[in-house]
């Protein structure tokens, strides 16, 4: 018959690995393909843009983010641009012709920061990130 102490060391392993299992939120566990967040974290902010016949909207439009917030812009345009995020970091991404093309990005430092087209020359929104 195995000692005392292997008996309790066993009986506790087996407390631990039940309770392991068990504690699993079915709410915040990943399915495959699907990312995790956090209770706490903040929601995306989503920024719809429209370029069309050399219109663009919003124009500076102005929101208020939390830093590392998720920030998604959709777009939907009738013309190539560059879309430009100066914060830290920066960002840039290349606008097609299309519908619902999403850019996503997040701001690390607070303060300021101007999202704008390259060709058509526009502010589209201002982030006031705070932390």
């Amino acid at each position: 018959m195995a000692p005392l102490w292997h008996r309790c060391a066993l009986a506790l392993l087996g407390g631990l690995l039940v309770a392991g299992c068990a504690a699993a939120d079915p709410e915040h566990t990943a399915e495959p393909g699907n990312s995790v967040t956090a209770p706490d974290a903040p929601a995306a902010l989503v920024v719809e843009v429209r370029i069309a016949g050399g219109q663009v909207t919003p124009a500076d439009q102005r929101f208020d983010a939390k830093v590392g917030q998720p920030v998604e812009i959709v777009v939907d345009s009738d013309a190539e641009d560059e879309l430009h995020v100066h914060a830290a970091p920066q960002h840039t991404f290349a606008v097609t012709p299309g519908a619902g093309q999403r850019f996503r990005f997040s701001v690390d430092v607070p303060g300021r920061v101007e999202v704008e087209l390259h060709h058509a020359d526009r502010t589209v929104v201002t982030l006031l990130v705070r932390a």
